[in-house]
C-alpha cells in the first residue's frame, strides 16, 4: 500500500503536538496533550501512543497508510540510534530509547532529532527556506538554538550536537552567566530572559517605561516589551536594538563561516519583527565580509508553530 502520511510529534515542556502530515507537507489532522513532565517520560510516551491511535481513528487512517513517525525534542539527541540523551528542561529524559519504543509499538519507522533542527527542516522544505541550498534557521525564545542546511543537507555534526549557536562565546571574560554554566554566551545576551533583564535594569534606575504600565504589577514578559515598542516606547525599541545587535554579531560569524543564502529567524521573540530583524541585518551588513553579507537574506520564519510537527514528519525520508 502507498504510504500517504507521516506522523510528526513535537515535544515541548508544556505540551506535545501531534499531527498527521501528507506527502505535500499539509497537516490533515492535529492534536495535543499535556507533557506532564513531572510524571516521568513513561507517562508522556504512554499519552503520545494513545493520542496517535486516537488521531488515526478520528481521521479514518490505518497504520498501513503511515510511512513513519518523527519526533522533535528540546535537547541532546542521538538521531542515528534513536536515543534521547538529555532534555535539560524536561526532567527524567536521560538515555531514553524513544525510537525503539515507538517502532516496537507501531511497527513503522521512527526517527528523532533536536527540535530546532526539525523546525529547520520544515522551513527549508515548505517554509521561508524553499529554494535554498544553504541556510541557517535560528530560534530565539527562552534559549537560542539553530539548525544548519549545507548543500541541501541537514548538518548534525560529529556527535549530533551541531547548531548550538546560543552557546557561541561573545565575551571572553566577566560576561553574564548562561544557563549552561558558562559565561558570555549569546543566549545570555539575546533571548527572552535577557530582554526581561534589560527591561528590569532600566526600571531599577528609577525611570519609567510603557512596558511597566502594561505589566501593571505583574512579571514583565518579552511580549510586553514588544507591545511597548509597537506603541512607540523608546526604551522598548532600544532593548530590541541591543538584542538584535548581539544576534547580528553572532550571525556575522555564521555568515563569514558558512556563507548561507538565508538566515531564518523563528521562535517566540521573532514576533518582534523588524524591531529585531533590522538591527540584525544592519550589524551583518556592517561587520560581515562584503561578498558574504551581500549574498544573505535575513527573514522571519513562515511556518510558525507548525514547523515542529511538519519538520518531524519530514525526518522519515531525510537522510
Amino acid at each position: 500500500m502507498v504510504k500517504k502520511y507521516n506522523i510528526g510529534v513535537d515535544i515541548g515542556g508544556t505540551n506535545v503536538k501531534i499531527a498527521l502530515v501528507d506527502q505535500k507537507g499539509a497537516i490533515v489532522y492535529s492534536n495535543s496533550v499535556p507533557t506532564r513532565a513531572e510524571m516521568g517520560y513513561e507517562y508522556t510516551v504512554k499519552n503520545i501512543k494513545e493520542t496517535i491511535y486516537t488521531s488515526m481513528k478520528e481521521s479514518d487512517v490505518t497504520i498501513d497508510s503511515i510511512g513513519g513517525i518523527g519526533f522533535g525534542l528540546p535537547g541532546q539527541i542521538n538521531s542515528e540510534a534513536g536515543v534521547v540523551r538529555l532534555l535539560p528542561n524536561i526532567p527524567g529524559w536521560v538515555n531514553v530509547p524513544l525510537g525503539q519504543i515507538i517502532e516496537d509499538e507501531f511497527k513503522v519507522k521512527c526517527k528523532i532529532d533536536n527540535d530546532v533542527r526539525v523546525a529547520t527542516l520544515g522551513e527549508f522544505t515548505y517554509g521561508a527556506g524553499q529554494g535554498c541550498k544553504n541556510l541557517v534557521c535560528i530560534t530565539v525564545g527562552t534559549g537560542v538554538g539553530s539548525g544548519i542546511i549545507v548543500n541541501g543537507q541537514l548538518v548534525r555534526g560529529a556527535s549530533m550536537s551541531a547548531g548550538e549557536i546560543g552557546h557561541m562565546i561573545l565575551q571572553a571574560h566577566e560576561g553574564p552567566i548562561c544557563g549552561c554554566g558558562n559565561t558570555g554566551c549569546l543566549e545570555a545576551f539575546a533571548s527572552g530572559p535577557s530582554i526581561v533583564q534589560l527591561a528590569k535594569e532600566y526600571l531599577s534606575g528609577g525611570k519609567s517605561a510603557k512596558f511597566e504600565e502594561l505589566a501593571n504589577g505583574r512579571e514583565i514578559t518579552p511580549f510586553m516589551v514588544y507591545e511597548a515598542a509597537m506603541q512607540g516606547d523608546a526604551v522598548a525599541k532600544r532593548i530590541f536594538a541591543i538584542v538584535g545587535e548581539w544576534l547580528g554579531i553572532a550571525l556575522t560569524s555564521v555568515v563569514n563561516l558558512l556563507n548561507p543564502e538565508k538566515i531564518i529567524i523563528g521562535g517566540g521573540v521573532s514576533q518582534a519583527g523588524n524591531f529585531l530583524i533590522d538591527p540584525i541585518r544592519k550589524t551583518i551588513n556592517e561587520r560581515a565580509i562584503k561578498v558574504s553579507a551581500d549574498a544573505v537574506e535575513v527573514v522571519t520564519a513562515k511556518l510558525g508553530e507548525r514547523a515542529g510537527v511538519i519538520g518531524a514528519s519530514l525526518l522519515i525520508d531525510n537522510k
